[in-house]
């Protein structure tokens, strides 16, 4: 039994970490990949997660499976591939702190989980299943998904989708917008960022673009990440605004959306989805928000979530 069952990527973040004597960039090999991200986040504020995906069976992917399982997540289903090797991802810091990714992934492991080594009970155990689309982007890997969308379906667990968008991944656009649109058709939890909405809907109203994807698809909850701006949560008839702890020494914003969907599934597995209050969703987006502002002062995320009294002293102290 767990509290949350992750399906999707686990790779390699090589990071910019200053330079050599001879001025060459120096990068530092940090375990990432998003799903694993927000079970790592999950595991600090003491739930017991799982995740589903596939490593090489090279040094990344031995050094990926030793992080996962040090970060307390369950790993019964992280699978060993013999013929391909672990995705790598490049990471190059824009000065405002975003982020440009190169991605050597043709073929990298993560793609080739296949739908028979989806495991039935590991996702029945769980309370909720969460997704995004890196896990979508190539047919056998698609498969392995939407199998494990089913299963967790019907077994009644709430379903998490983060579109978390990588445009040099796919095809083609119309492909990605496909798979995002299959995502917002399952889920009962969103979380999306500003640049994703307008990507969805075209337009940069989000609360218009909100009630396009609302009448839709039915979503019951929704979370809009925007960045410097902080985020929105829309429930029922409510709209909710709070404000990001933006901090002086942010060095980069890689896992601060993970981060920030993980203390939402943690308030939401102790509040429920039925009955949230005003009340309920400020406080769940402080929370969130504060803990996404920690992590950009960090390299990495994977190993260095906060816990709940760092993200509990950074609200106090505003």
């Amino acid at each position: 039994m767990c509290d949350v069952v992750a399906l999707g990527e686990l790779l390699i973040d090589f990071t910019e970490n200053g330079e050599s004597a001879q001025g060459n960039p120096l990068l530092e090999a940090n375990p990432g990949g998003a799903p694993c991200n927000v079970l790592a986040m999950l595991n600090k504020l003491g739930k017991k997660t799982a995740f589903i995906g596939k490593v090489g069976d090279d040094s990344f992917g031995q050094m990926l499976t030793e992080a996962v399982k040090g970060s307390g997540t369950d790993v019964t289903n992280l699978i060993v591939d013999e013929t391909v090797h672990t995705t790598l991802a490049f990471v190059h810091t824009l000065p405002d702190g975003d982020r440009q990714f190169s991605f050597y992934r043709n073929p990298g492991a993560d793609m080739m989980l296949r739908k028979d080594e989806v495991m039935d009970d590991v996702i029945k155990g769980g309370r909720i299943f969460h997704f995004g689309t890196l896990s979508s982007t190539h047919e056998e890997v698609r498969e392995a998904t939407r199998y494990a969308i089913d299963v967790a379906e019907e077994n009644g667990l709430l379903i998490s989708f983060d579109p978390n968008l990588r445009e040099m991944l796919w095809e083609s656009l119309e492909d990605a917008r496909r798979e995002i649109e299959y995502g917002l058709s399952k889920c009962d939890i969103l979380k999306i960022s500003d640049n994703e909405m307008e990507f969805m809907t075209g337009t940069t109203d989000y609360t218009k673009g909100v009630a396009m994807l609302r009448e839709k698809y039915k979503i019951p909850l929704i979370f809009v990440t925007l960045g410097k701006e902080g985020s929105r949560a829309y429930y029922k008839d409510m709209i909710v605004e709070v404000k990001p702890f933006l901090q002086e020494n942010t060095i980069e914003t890689t896992g601060a959306g993970d981060t920030f969907e993980g203390c939402a599934l943690n308030y939401v597995l102790d509040h429920g989805i039925e009955e949230l209050t005003e009340e309920n969703l400020r406080e769940l987006l402080t929370f969130a928000n504060a803990g996404a502002s920690i992590i950009t002062t960090r390299k990495g995320a994977l190993k260095v979530m906060p816990d709940k009294e760092e993200i509990q002293a950074l609200i106090e102290a505003h």
